[in-house]
């Protein structure tokens, strides 16, 4: 799966398509591709994209970034009930802003960043619990 971002080189702006394929990064580029390496990327961004997938079965679900950057907005509140894939936090990163959704339906249960605070990747931002057994 890819998506765009914008990205500077050399001081000069550029909208890219990006996606990771076998532990690099493809960026496309006005019509050309490159293969991009980065040390450890692969196992950051596996390792985000299993824990929103596995944290359904497991009842809850913490939520990060895949990548270091500015909290722009928070969108929920702690006792706040969100769905899957609604956009809880609002990240700026690379100049440009990113939205984060809960992986799954449940009650906000702990906020552990706040608006304007740089975060790194990873770093745990907020942990939905599932509502399994409640009134649905």
């Amino acid at each position: 799966m890819s998506e765009k971002r914008k990205v500077t080189v050399d001081g000069e702006e550029f909208e890219v398509e990006i996606k990771l394929e076998e532990g690099n990064w493809e960026v496309s580029i006005e019509g050309r591709t490159y293969t991009v390496e980065v040390e450890g990327s692969e196992r950051k961004t596996s390792r985000k994209r299993r824990a929103a997938k596995s944290s359904g079965s497991s009842g809850s679900g913490v939520i990060s970034s895949a990548i270091p950057g500015k909290i722009v907005a928070i969108m929920a509140s702690e006792g706040d009930d969100v769905r899957e894939g609604s956009v809880v936090i609002v990240l700026e990163a690379m100049k440009m802003q990113n939205e984060i959704k809960a992986g799954i339906d449940g009650c906000v249960k702990k906020i552990m960043c706040k608006p304007g605070e740089r975060v790194e990747a990873n770093m745990p931002l907020m942990e939905i619990t599932n509502k399994l057994g409640s009134d649905d």
